[in-house]
Formats: C-alpha cells, sequence, structure tokens
C-alpha cells in the first residue's frame, strides 16, 4: 500500500489551483438543468483541519491557501477567486482559517437534487477518515473503498444525462502518467460528452510530459491545459508548479480561468499558463 497521505500538503498552492479549477468546472456545469454524475476518483478527506499533526508537519498551506485567505477582500467582485474563497468561508465563519476543503467537499456542495456523486478512495487510512465525511454527504452521494478509475470504467455510461470526473491520483508510482491517459481515453470512449479534470504535478524530472503527449496522441479532442508555476524549476527539488487538464471544459472556462490564474501568479509570483491542448 501506497505511504501518500494528502493532509501533509493540504491548502498548498497546488491544492489551490486544483480546487479553484474544480469549483470553477462545476460553476458551469450547474448551469444546465439536466442531472451530472460527480466521481472523485481519488477522493482523499472531506475537510482538512489546519491544526491537525499532520498538516502542521507539512505546513504547505502557509504558503498556499494563508496567503490567499489573508488578501480575500483585495479580489474584485465578482471574480472566480472571490466566489471560491466566499464558499470556503462556510467552513470558517469566524474568519479564521481553520480548516480546507477537500475536492469531495467542493464537489458535495456542487450537488443539485437529481445529482450523483460517486467519491473511492484506496488508501484505508484515508478512506476512514473520508467515512468521518459521510454525515455531510448529501442525498445521492456514495463512499467507495477501493480503486477508482478502475471501479468508474466498469460503470460506464452512467444512469445521468452527464458525467464529471476528477483524476488526481498522487504519481507515487512513476506508471500513474501513462495510466491517468489511457483512463481519460476511455472514459471518452465510454462517454463522448464526458467532462474529466486531471491534476498532475509539475516536478523536475518532468514525467508529466508523457501525461500530456499520451493525452496527444490518444485521439481525444477539446482538452484545455492550465499551469501555474510558483517555483524555479532549477532551483527546486519538489514541485515547482501544478497542472490541470480539462476534457470538454464549458464554454468560457479558459476564460475564467487565464483571469483567476493570472491574480494567482501574481499573489504567488510565479506564471499561469492556459491554453488549449488539443483543440476540438
Amino acid at each position: 500500500m501506497l505511504a501518500y497521505q494528502h493532509a501533509y500538503h493540504a491548502g498548498n498552492i497546488a491544492d489551490v489551483h486544483k480546487h479553484l479549477t474544480l469549483f470553477a468546472l462545476a460553476q458551469q456545469l450547474r448551469e444546465k438543468t439536466s442531472a451530472i454524475t460527480w466521481v472523485d476518483t481519488h477522493a482523499g478527506r472531506g475537510i482538512y483541519p489546519l491544526d491537525s499533526a499532520e498538516t502542521q508537519r507539512g505546513g504547505e498551506f502557509l504558503d498556499g491557501i494563508q496567503p490567499l485567505w489573508q488578501r480575500r477582500e483585495s479580489f474584485p467582485q465578482p471574480s472566480l477567486v472571490h466566489s471560491w474563497l466566499q464558499q470556503l468561508a462556510a467552513l470558517n465563519p469566524d474568519e479564521h482559517l481553520h480548516c480546507y476543503a477537500g475536492s469531495p467537499w467542493w464537489l458535495a456542495r456542487a450537488m443539485r437534487s437529481g445529482d450523483h456523486l460517486e467519491l473511492y478512495e484506496l488508501h484505508p487510512g484515508e478512506h476512514r477518515h473520508l467515512q468521518q465525511f459521510d454525515q455531510q454527504l448529501p442525498v445521492g452521494a456514495r463512499r467507495h473503498f477501493g480503486d477508482g478509475p478502475t471501479t468508474l470504467l466498469k460503470h460506464l455510461p452512467v444512469a445521468t444525462p452527464r458525467l464529471c470526473v476528477l483524476i488526481d491520483p498522487s504519481y507515487e508510482v512513476k506508471s500513474d502518467y501513462l495510466a491517468v491517459a489511457e483512463t481519460l481515453s476511455r472514459i471518452a470512449e465510454k462517454v463522448r460528452h464526458a467532462v474529466v479534470a486531471i491534476w498532475y504535478p509539475l516536478l523536475a524530472a518532468q514525467r508529466h510530459l508523457e501525461l500530456l503527449e499520451a493525452v496527444r496522441e490518444s485521439g481525444v479532442r477539446k482538452v484545455l491545459r492550465s499551469e501555474l508555476i510558483y517555483a524555479d524549476p532549477d532551483q527546486t527539488r519538489g514541485m515547482y508548479g501544478s497542472g490541470m487538464l480539462v476534457l470538454n471544459p464549458p464554454w468560457q472556462l479558459d476564460q475564467q480561468l487565464s483571469e483567476a490564474g493570472e491574480q494567482l501568479a501574481a499573489l504567488y509570483a510565479g506564471r499561469s499558463t492556459v491554453e488549449w491542448w488539443v483543440a476540438e
């Protein structure tokens, strides 16, 4: 069993980038009335208390969500970043940042009547933490202990008219990069209109390029790429940036992410890129 537990990294810059993208995607998909099946293939925990031993040990939120939260009133209204921070304030009503929301929380909050939510987690410890989130899950949400991508593919197509999937493994195993590209291709084959968001890390080894090239060569169309670089690749031993791929993004998502990316890049002294990786 892999050792990765996201609590050590909760609320870091990559989380901000990932969850802001997920929030923007969900907000746009909710504008149409037809039901959606939301799927989180690597759910982790629903909520991360920032005073926990794990989160304090990593302390990555101090460079991620913390400075963004402190400047939350400086973002224009309306804007994607401001709206996202307003949602996060529901977990922190006294204006102090106590908790950070994981992807299960964001997806549960996006659900409407008639929607479904499938949360998958394979790590036993993380699944026990996710189990504690059950009371906050709305009707139509289910938690599963098992391999998310494999189980999802077995149950496609879904019963609802629309499907939105978040895939964000730890990438501890080098083969994960190509496996994610294969999963994306198979989802697209089974559900042509599926919306799929993939998170990937930017590391010195540059293995994310394997994922990007495999997606390009797979034949899938209409893939948006968003990257936020917040450290010098030549001076950083760990992760220097965060990437997102979105298959079948809603109209104007690219514009929203471009504006938000510029704001994040200014805050974190980095740079942001939003472009079509594979055209329609």
